[in-house]
């Protein structure tokens, strides 16, 4: 079996060449604790391109499996021009890598030395259509391979948000021509939920439900919908393995920057924790140690729980203590950063890991850190970023009294604010 996937709880491999490995093959409804992580590609080439997914593409698990399965080099690219093409169309903006840089006035706000990657340039502005891409040029190339599990039918695609993943997944689904379906809080944005559906996506109130299980209820048709046959078009690495392919590309860039500029820390916001997972596994794929903090609002903590759990069982031992560790927020999450309100940290094996080995933390950030940290990046910097998107920001702040003077910290800024 060529290396592919590998779930770290009950070690269950995967072959790259398997298609639609969205899933560990034991999960089932009743046991959905099990995550299949990429296996590093050793030495794999990479290209200047501006595009990640070409640049990066030898690296990828998408272009592996499509390797499997009879595309050259040239056909593989081929595929992400054309699809960037059309994301071009939907979007106004395609792939391309984000720059990091200094931000002179955070850092003379808090005495440090702040740069910032803008992620706010993005596909449908934020980061998740990176993680969102790996999965369409998978389903692509099974599809035009013929090796797609449904044949010649499409399956509609699914995703449980609200906001910038929601309007990412529709973004590239609209560019594709793939039905989407976007499961959405009974209370959520009018404005949002219009893009979404302008962008050609149906729109599914969620309610939770008589006997739904502690947790999101948008998660949980979300569930039902994939145990249906839907594709799980989603940012969230136990129901879709392929997001994590994706937000590699996120870790391996600021690599690139650190292994010029370095850094004494990088904080990253969590809410499901595939973007600290992929930011984690990129940085460590790429032979950058640098110290890593997952930042979290205190109206939504999970993953510090979490974490002091693991203290206790070991980070070894983690994986099988999943049910003990990982419990769903027992209140309702509350923050100005709504984008990581998540119940649980669905990919917080991944994001433990990266803090395991980087000698790194989680942060929980006030909410007052969290509000004046989106003051901050609006007064302090250009760039249009949204209170979710400065949430690592928060983190530094709730962490300044332990950061010395001067030390160089990075942030991502994750997402564009938007007029209704």
């Amino acid at each position: 079996m060529s290396a592919g996937y590998r779930c770290p709880v009950c070690g269950t491999r995967v072959a790259i060449e398997t298609p639609w490995p969205w899933r560990c093959p034991r999960a089932t409804p009743t046991d959905r604790h099990h995550v299949l992580r990429i296996e590093p590609t050793p030495e794999a080439a990479t290209d200047f391109d501006l595009n990640p997914f070409v640049a990066d593409r030898q690296r990828m698990a998408w272009y592996r499996f499509a390797s499997a399965h009879g595309y050259d080099d040239a056909s593989a690219v081929s595929l992400v021009e054309e699809v960037d093409e059309a994301v071009r169309d939907v979007d106004g903006s395609g792939f391309a890598a984000t720059m990091v840089g200094p931000a002179p006035g955070l850092s003379d706000a808090l005495g440090l030395d702040i740069w910032v990657k803008d992620e706010t340039g993005n596909v449908a502005g934020s980061h998740k259509a990176r993680h969102l891409m790996s999965i369409l040029l998978h389903l692509l190339a099974a599809e035009r391979a013929g090796v797609a599990p449904a044949g010649a039918v499409r399956p509609r695609l699914a995703i449980a948000s609200c906001g910038n993943a929601a309007l990412a997944a529709a973004t590239l689904a609209s560019a594709a021509d793939w039905p989407l379906d976007v499961y959405v809080p009974a209370d959520a944005d009018p404005g949002v939920l219009g893009q979404i559906e302008r962008l050609g996506a149906a729109v599914v109130p969620c309610s939770r439900q008589a006997g739904d299980a502690p947790g999101d209820p948008c998660m949980h048709q979300f569930r039902r919908a994939v145990d249906n046959g839907a594709v799980p078009f989603t940012v969230q690495g136990p129901e879709n393995a392929l997001c994590l392919d994706g937000g590699r590309t996120l870790g391996w860039e600021l690599a690139s920057a650190l292994n010029i500029h370095g850094a004494d820390r990088v904080f990253v916001q969590v809410g499901g924790g595939a973007l600290a997972t992929g930011v984690g596994d990129g940085l460590r794929e790429a032979g950058v140690t640098v110290t890593l903090h997952a930042v979290q609002a205190e109206g939504c903590a999970p993953l510090a729980e979490a974490w002091a759990c693991v203290q206790r069982v070991g980070v070894a031992a983690a994986p099988l203590h999943w049910s003990d560790c990982m419990q769903p927020w027992p209140t309702t999450p509350t923050s100005i950063a709504t984008g990581i309100l998540d119940d649980e940290t669905y990919d917080w094996l991944g994001v433990v890991d990266a803090l395991a080995q980087s000698d790194g933390s989680p942060v929980v950030a006030s909410e007052a850190d969290v509000a004046a940290a989106f003051d901050l990046a609006r007064e302090a910097t250009t760039i249009p970023v949204d209170a979710t998107g400065a949430a690592g920001l928060a983190g530094v702040r709730a962490f300044r009294p332990h950061l010395r003077d001067g030390e160089r910290v990075v942030v991502l800024f994750t997402g564009r604010a938007r007029s209704r």
